[in-house]
Parts: structure tokens; sequence; C-alpha cells
């Protein structure tokens, strides 16, 4: 095998890796923020190198802080509110054929 050939490999296997990662952080938000979690601690421990506690806190996700300016829009509740006392009032869906 050529070196230019085992570049072109390494290049594509990164550019694909990384796009399953971004994938799968926007697939299931919840889940990878868990797996950060525990990667942090892991690496946040008193026992390790300061570039691993460093590491480990560059790893931990971030946190919603309950706020609406915060923009996790997790609740959805981030939305203009009514006034208070205003009732909101329904509207059915109407369909209209299309015009051709």
């Amino acid at each position: 095998m050529s070196t230019g050939l085992l570049v072109q490999y390494i290049v594509i296997g990164l550019i694909v890796l990384v796009s399953v990662i971004y994938a799968f952080r926007k697939m299931a938000p919840a889940l990878t923020n868990r797996w950060l979690a525990s990667a942090a601690i892991h690496f946040s421990q008193p026992g390790h190198a300061a570039w691993m506690r460093a590491f480990g806190r560059r790893l931990q996700p971030k946190q919603a802080t309950g706020s609406c300016s915060d923009g996790c829009s997790t609740c959805g509740a981030c939305g203009p509110k009514p006034p208070a006392g205003a009732k909101t009032e329904v509207m059915p869906l109407e369909f209209r054929p299309r015009n051709r």
C-alpha cells in the first residue's frame, strides 16, 4: 500500500468518524451527555495527571440552567406566553383544494 493511499484512507475515516459523532449527538443528545459526563468524571479524578484532569473538565457537558435565556429548548416553554387571563382561541384547520 502506498503512502498516498494510506493518507487517503485515514482522511476519509476521520471524516466519516466526525460525521457519525455529529449525527449521534444530534439524534441522541441525552445519551451522549451521559457518556460525556461519565468520561469527564473518570478523567477528572484526583489521581490523574493535570492534563487528564483538564481534559475531563473540558469534556464535561453543558448543563441547562432552567432559565428561558439559555436556549436549551428542552421543555418547549421558550415560546411567547399569552398575557395573564387571556383565553387561548382554538382555531380548527381548514383544508382547501389546490387551484390548478
